[in-house]
């Protein structure tokens, strides 16, 4: 019984790459997966991801990632394999802030907003969740306020 216990505690503590989940997957930028599942993240936060949240995370992948309708598509699969089978977001955030710089995390920080903004209402939640992730991403409040002016500056 404590080497069932003990397995199922190593399966998900032990992260898996995105190529063992997927094998027959298109290899995924590890950053853009992590960003991705993060964003993933976002937009089910409320407990609706609507079409309107579907589409600015669709073009945001387009736009920031320069990726194709394959590569989206491919990308989209393997984050939200990761996020249905993610305990936290401690992983990805650290991923992102080992590979990201400042004005990376910026406009992350940015498309998070864009998402959160896309249907036109905030949700405690997603104010909560932007501001989580900031802070594991080592991002300042104010950089966040700014994140979020930019987004409805645009709009």
């Amino acid at each position: 019984m404590f080497d069932a216990i003990r397995r199922l505690l190593t399966d998900r503590a032990t992260p898996r790459s995105h190529a063992e989940a997927l094998p027959d997957a298109p290899s995924v930028d590890d950053l853009q997966l992590a960003a991705c599942v993060l964003l993933l993240e976002v937009a089910h936060i409320d407990g609706e991801f609507s079409d309107v949240e579907r589409t600015r995370l669709h073009q945001s992948l387009q736009r920031h990632f320069g990726l194709d309708e394959a590569g989206i598509a491919s990308l989209l699969e393997a984050a939200e394999a990761e996020r249905e089978r993610s305990v936290d977001h401690f992983r990805y955030t650290q991923q992102l802030l080992a590979g990201y710089d400042l004005g990376q995390k910026m406009l992350l920080a940015e498309l998070m907003w864009g998402i959160i903004l896309a249907d036109g209402t905030v949700d405690d939640h997603e104010a909560w969740l932007v501001r989580k992730l900031g802070h594991l991403m080592n991002l300042e409040p104010a950089y966040l306020s700014q994140a979020r002016q930019a987004v409805r500056s645009d709009e």
